[in-house]
């Protein structure tokens, strides 16, 4: 096993564009040391990204918010103006783990590890957060929406590091993050979805249901247009469209079908949506 432990982002930048070997990015730790045990350290090769420090920074201006790839999951439970901005980042970081997973645990880690479970994503991709990847030639920005390819299939390319995530800010009319779980934290999701409605329309992502967390496009244009369900099952079959459904460990795909559709019907019945686009 290797360990590169940069100083700077350039530094970092170099390291990974003349890397012989793939060079995997870490800060927390906390999804890489899960598999620890039973993972063969001999091609192990780390960028440890710890000591990057212009990573770590957190802004959130009258357009935006920033979160700098070191960003961790309690750095914004523990900030009252974004728990006012963005609810669900505030939701879904305190049902990721315990807490000392969530004081070392990165969003930006939970966006590169790709697991279709991932809580935080779900929320960041409702909120249409943009990933800001950066190598040494420059700065590409992929809509986290588009970010996903397949299971573990992600946009980054091996020169290339998240460098930060961006929220637009804006007006919102309906925020919802709801997880199914063994318990409501401490426990990988068995399905969990996120809807945001706002001045440019909607967005339902469901994690832990698909290869990778996605959105339900199909439903959110049904949405924009006024179209109500008689039941489950009728928006079942609209959440199929954008849904390959999986069968792990925790949960069968029937399951997470039944699961989710249900959760979105009762929550679209009880707040009387959809509402129609601005």
């Amino acid at each position: 096993m290797q360990v590169r432990s940069p100083t700077t982002l350039s530094e970092a930048l170099a390291l990974l564009a003349g890397a012989e070997q793939t060079l995997t990015p870490v800060a927390g730790c906390t999804d890489i040391f899960v598999s620890w045990h039973h993972r063969p350290k001999d091609d192990l090769h780390l960028l440890d990204l710890s000591r990057l420090h212009e990573l770590a920074s957190v802004r959130l201006t009258a357009d935006h918010l920033e979160l700098g790839a070191l960003t961790t999951y309690w750095q914004v439970v523990e900030s009252d103006e974004l728990a006012t901005a963005f609810p669900l980042l505030v939701q879904a970081a305190r049902q990721v783990g315990a807490i000392q997973i969530q004081t070392r645990g990165t969003w930006a880690g939970n966006i590169a590890n790709a697991s279709p479970a991932a809580d935080g994503v779900a929320v960041m991709m409702a909120y249409d957060a943009v990933v800001l990847l950066r190598n040494s030639r420059g700065t590409t920005e992929v809509p986290l929406d588009q970010y996903y390819h397949g299971y573990k299939q992600t946009a980054r390319r091996p020169d290339q590091l998240i460098t930060a995530l961006r929220l637009p800010r804006r007006r919102r009319d309906v925020e919802w993050f709801h997880k199914v779980g063994a318990r409501s934290a401490q426990a990988i999701s068995k399905v969990g979805v996120a809807v945001v409605h706002d001045p440019s329309g909607w967005r339902v992502v469901a994690n832990s249901v698909a290869p990778y967390v996605c959105r339900c496009r199909a439903l959110e244009e049904a949405l924009a247009n006024g179209r109500t369900f008689q039941n489950p099952a009728e928006l079942l079959q609209v959440l199929r469209a954008d849904i390959a459904t999986i069968d792990d460990i925790r949960s069968t795909a029937r399951y997470r079908e039944t699961v989710l559709s249900r959760l979105l019907y009762y929550f679209l019945l009880a707040e009387g949506l959809p509402k129609k686009s601005a």
